[in-house]
């Protein structure tokens, strides 16, 4: 379900982030169960690096924006950057909404699952095949938290800390167009910066 699909006006304006290069991503592991994912898997080196170069690249995100995360390892260590980065005196918030696409029996395996979870998300996004959380279910709890944060929020700007599925379904969300065709969406690399602008039907 998308949330946003009636949605024809935002109150609030919303950029989000990918985290940085992770253990995982270094080691091309799946790592998505919150068990393993929120005390393990932090950013490498490279990945700390990749989050201040954006940040420094970066010249649409605004003055005092308020940093949502997931609590996964790799994402708070990125939102601790972008806060420290950034001198902002707001919170980090932390938000299970935002956590990776869960990917069940291939968790903890190769990431070489992923490109076969795509293939059969393009086939029913509401499928679950070897217990991965379908596709239309990540775009239900993303977009469940942009439209709490509408009713709670004006004219304020949120950075959206997260992951590759999870972001990817996200932007597809804004785009009002079927999670099936999430991958047709340009994907964001790690540590990129973007902001998501609402399509209007």
């Amino acid at each position: 379900m998308n949330y946003l699909h009636n949605v024809s006006e935002l109150k609030n304006r919303y950029f989000v982030i990918r985290h940085g290069n992770s253990l995982a991503n270094q080691q091309a592991l799946v790592v998505s169960s919150p068990q393993t994912g929120i005390d393990n898997y932090g950013l490498t080196s490279l990945g700390q690096t990749q989050v201040v170069n954006s940040l420094q690249l970066n010249t649409t995100l605004p003055d005092n924006f308020k940093i949502i995360s997931s609590d996964f390892k790799r994402a708070s260590e990125t939102a601790k950057i972008v806060k420290q980065h950034c001198n902002s005196q707001n919170t980090v918030h932390y938000d299970v909404r935002l956590r990776e696409r869960f990917f069940g029996d291939y968790d903890g395996g190769p990431n070489t699952a992923y490109e076969k979870i795509w293939a059969l998300d393009e086939q029913n996004a509401d499928q679950v095949v070897a217990n991965v959380e379908s596709a239309n279910n990540v775009t239900r709890r993303a977009t469940e938290l942009i439209v709490e944060l509408e009713r709670k929020h004006n004219k304020k700007c949120f950075l959206l800390v997260s992951h590759g599925d999870t972001l990817q379904l996200l932007q597809t969300a804004f785009l009002k167009k079927s999670a099936q065709n999430h991958r047709s969406v340009k994907h964001l690399e790690t540590a990129e910066i973007r902001e998501l602008i609402l399509t209007i039907i």
